[in-house]
């Protein structure tokens, strides 16, 4: 079953973000979906990710070419048809326990300057875990990413 990490942004740009992130998934062998509800905010995202500074490049695509399935990092609305084992929810996107259970990993990024995103996803956390699944809160603090909770606590009972 996948772990959920819910990232609050409050100082890093999403693109440099899922740039640091996706790299590290790819470093594990595992393909990336990265799942919006826009677009025209994804196709934003696409071009920024080009550009981030990374120590290598990520190679990716968006959903809708011939090419899909072969992308190691593709984004879109849709389901992952490129093999992930990772999934990242940017702008709302939502996800399915199924879902959940297939991947290694699922990101849920927010942006913490923003009160809608916020409530959203914090719905998101309690929905999710009340469901069963294991996920962690990570915030940023000193120019550092650090977990601030996490649900269940080791050695604590699912409810």
């Amino acid at each position: 079953m996948g772990l959920l990490l819910f990232y609050h942004l409050t100082r890093s740009p999403l693109p440099d973000t899922i740039g640091l992130i996706a790299g590290r998934a790819l470093d594990r062998d595992w393909r990336v979906m990265v799942r919006g509800t826009d677009a025209a905010r994804l196709a934003g995202l696409d071009a920024a990710l080009w550009l981030v500074p990374a120590p290598e490049f990520l190679p990716h695509g968006v959903t809708g070419v011939a090419q899909d399935a072969d992308q190691p990092v593709l984004l879109g609305k849709g389901a992952a048809s490129n093999g992930a084992r990772a999934l990242m929810l940017v702008d709302g996107a939502a996800v399915t326990d199924a879902e959940i259970a297939a991947m290694e990993r699922v990101w849920v990024f927010f942006d913490g300057n923003d009160e809608a995103a916020v409530a959203d996803a914090r719905a998101q956390w309690l929905t999710l875990t009340r469901a069963g699944h294991a996920a962690q809160y990570w915030g940023e603090e000193g120019g550092r990413w650090q977990m601030k909770a996490e649900h269940p606590k080791p050695g604590a009972e699912n409810p």
